[in-house]
């Protein structure tokens, strides 16, 4: 009596996207290294620019980075037990990015230690002043307006546009639907276009 092995996981092809990224999951969860690799070179610049969306103002405990790596870390500790239960991974990722963001707010509010007298030394950069000025006024103006809106609605905001997550994707990682999530997209989008105009 022959025996024919069942496939570790859902088969997908290189290179791992939006659409593929669950298929990506399942596999890795099997156990498939080269698909635990692909996965987590595609999930870092995700988490790093959430975390540096969320962590922009906060005094720097840990930096965003850092804290994109402990996403990563955490995600590759958890895929031997991940279930899919319906859910697209990236909800699930961005549940472990959450927590991660909100132990670095809550270690910043325990923090009560002093300033030091002396900075560490900027990084090399290649910007001209007026480039670095021009940029930095920009990141403040944006975080200015960004903080006219509703907490609930920068977050979708940020994660529909700058970090490019589909609606449903966004409604799976916030706990809403995805009418939901364009409804207050578009809102939020509309008070940005007031306080712009003035």
């Amino acid at each position: 009596m022959s025996c024919v092995a069942e496939p570790l996981a859902t088969p997908w092809n290189p290179p791992v996207s939006r659409e593929n990224v669950d298929a990506v999951a399942a596999a890795a969860s099997a156990g498939d290294p080269a698909a635990t690799g692909e996965l987590l070179a595609y999930l870092r610049p995700i988490t790093v620019r959430y975390c540096r969306s969320k962590l922009g103002r906060v005094r720097r405990i840990t930096s965003p980075d850092d804290v994109a790596q402990e996403v990563c870390l955490a995600v590759f500790r958890a895929l031997p037990t991940y279930r899919h239960l319906g859910r697209p991974f990236l909800s699930f990722v961005f549940g472990v990015a959450a927590h991660k963001v909100a132990d670095v707010h809550r270690a910043a509010a325990r923090d009560r230690t002093l300033p030091t007298a002396s900075t560490p030394e900027p990084p090399e950069v290649e910007e001209s002043p007026e480039e670095i000025a021009l940029r930095r006024e920009l990141v403040e103006h944006t975080g200015d307006l960004l903080r006219t809106l509703l907490p609930r609605q920068r977050e979708i905001l940020v994660m529909r546009v700058a970090l490019g997550m589909s609606a449903q994707e966004t409604a799976a990682a916030v706990g809403t639907t995805p009418d939901a999530v364009r409804v207050a997209q578009h809102r939020a989008l509309s008070r940005l276009r007031r306080a712009v105009v003035g």
